[in-house]
């Protein structure tokens, strides 16, 4: 695969996922879903990092995102930023 098409293919998954990044998407988050619930909607997360059972993933970018905070496979927080 050519550089070229690699970052095509790059930014269309990007642009993708951003897409989901929504108002309507975040009002179907809710405490207690699984994290394969979450990326069913949300698609695959932008950023994830934690330790200890804990985990935080966050989907967008630092205008528009939604932030969700796991314990073991289960939604126990989220947050969302600049949403439409």
């Amino acid at each position: 695969m050519s550089l070229r098409h690699f970052a095509l293919l790059s930014c269309v998954l990007l642009l993708a996922a951003c897409g989901k990044v929504n108002q309507e998407n975040y009002a179907k988050l809710h405490a207690g879903m699984t994290k394969a619930e979450v990326e069913e909607l949300l698609g695959t997360a932008t950023e994830c990092s934690g330790a200890l059972g804990m985990s935080s993933c966050t989907w967008g970018d630092q205008v528009s995102f939604i932030s969700v905070q796991y314990a073991g496979d289960k939604v126990m927080m989220f947050s969302g930023k600049g949403l439409k």
